[in-house]
């Protein structure tokens, strides 16, 4: 049975539940919500719940290690499971992006996302399909990055990030059928 892992990155701890960074851990429970999976067994230095679904074996994982050393969780629950990059689906925020907005692409660079670096540092590969969300609306550019991604999402960027998970879900059910492509034109942007 094809195993994959689907990683939303994010910070541990209720003051962070909320942030701009945890918009990973965010569309995660959504998923699990919707999978009808519960994230709550811990191994992998994370926590986590697995599923079958249309023939493959699914784990929803959220790391703990904060968000900089997410590759610690994503290896170890990697190897434990035998599982090539290209079955591990990143879920994170993109500074980058307008809020709200999705990327999808099949590998690629870090973007400049210490999560994502970690990953790729770990794993010693690029080659594994993330799921990005923009959270950029950061129109005083006096407020440092850092407290940006660390700050929490306004009324207005939680209803519209609302809106957006079931894409999100769309897409992570449509990476697991291999149909990337399918997952890109449809919910990018």
């Amino acid at each position: 049975m094809e195993t994959f892992i689907i990683v939303g990155l994010g910070n541990p701890g209720r003051e962070y539940a909320t942030t701009r960074h945890n918009v990973g851990w965010i569309a995660l429970d959504f998923i699990a919500k919707e999978l009808g999976i519960k994230i709550s067994k811990i191994k992998f230095k994370a926590t986590y719940g697995e599923t079958i679904t249309n023939g493959k074996k699914i784990i929803l994982l959220k790391p703990q290690t904060f968000m900089n050393s997410s590759g610690i969780s994503v290896k170890a629950a990697a190897e434990y499971y035998k599982i090539r990059p290209q079955n591990i689906i990143v879920i994170s925020d993109d500074i980058n992006l307008q809020s709200n907005k999705i990327r999808i692409r099949k590998s690629g660079s870090d973007g400049g996302h210490n999560g994502l670096a970690n990953i790729i540092y770990m794993l010693e590969s690029n080659s594994f399909p993330r799921i990005r969300i923009g959270v950029s609306d950061r129109e005083n550019t006096a407020i440092p990055l850092a407290d940006w991604v660390l700050g929490n999402l306004s009324e207005e960027e939680l209803s519209g990030l609302a809106k957006r998970l079931p894409d999100v879900y769309g897409a992570s059910v449509l990476i697991t059928e291999g149909k990337i492509d399918l997952a890109m034109s449809k919910y990018n942007g």
